[in-house]
């Protein structure tokens, strides 16, 4: 049986439920639940747009760019919050196991792409060894352009700060902002081919849906 991405993170809500105290795993699940009911689709990028140019630092050094990304094939980018981000650190790996192989011999490229600074964002490619490309979507730039970021509530930004922390300071962006988990496959030209967002950061995309896309256009490639 192919391995499941939302058993992992299953397992990790359960973990939560059983070694979390109430208040603290109710903020939790009250700010996933605003996110999911008050979503706007209609805002998100979708298949058949356009992504114009895109310029990410990568965390070993240097620029990625869509050609760059595009020069052998289709560039998927996985969107995620993060590099302490547990349910990231869950997510990551498993695409290393289960899409960046299939992807590699097809001539495609994975990027995951998160708004931390490089400097700090580095540590989940370190983390898990990690074979694909780690870049930081400065501003959220990219993330805003897509229609894909979100904002703490109220109750999430009071139980930060209650532990004095805030999140603009563990990415370096100063906002309150992160990207909903987010898969988008694009192809040779800029255009969308996939795309698939969550609000609810415990849901987030399979590799098989990303992989039959992509192989969808290699095989149109050929004909």
């Amino acid at each position: 049986m192919a391995e499941s991405l939302k058993q992992l993170l299953a397992e990790l809500h359960a973990e939560r439920v059983a070694t979390w105290k109430p208040e603290a795993l109710q903020v939790n699940i009250g700010q996933r639940r605003t996110l999911v009911e008050t979503a706007d689709p209609a805002a998100w990028v979708k298949a058949g747009d356009l992504v114009s140019e895109v310029r990410l630092p990568e965390v070993d050094g240097g620029e990625l760019t869509l050609d760059g990304l595009t020069a052998t094939g289709p560039a998927v980018l996985i969107f995620f919050r993060f590099a302490t981000c547990p349910a990231c650190n869950i997510a990551l790996p498993y695409y290393a196991r289960n899409l960046w192989p299939e992807l590699k011999a097809l001539g495609a490229s994975l990027t995951a792409v998160s708004p931390q600074i490089p400097k700090r964002l580095v540590e989940i490619k370190r983390r898990h060894d990690l074979p694909f490309n780690v870049a930081s979507d400065l501003g959220n730039a990219l993330g805003r352009r897509l229609g894909v970021l979100y904002e703490f509530d109220e109750a999430s930004k009071a139980s930060a700060r209650a532990k004095g922390s805030f999140i603009g300071d563990t990415t370096g962006t100063g906002t309150w902002e992160l990207p909903m988990p987010t898969a988008v496959a694009v192809d040779r030209r800029g255009r969308v081919v996939f795309a698939d967002v969550s609000p609810d950061w415990l849901v987030r995309t399979e590799a098989e849906p990303i992989l039959k896309a992509v192989e969808t256009l290699a095989a149109l490639a050929v004909e």
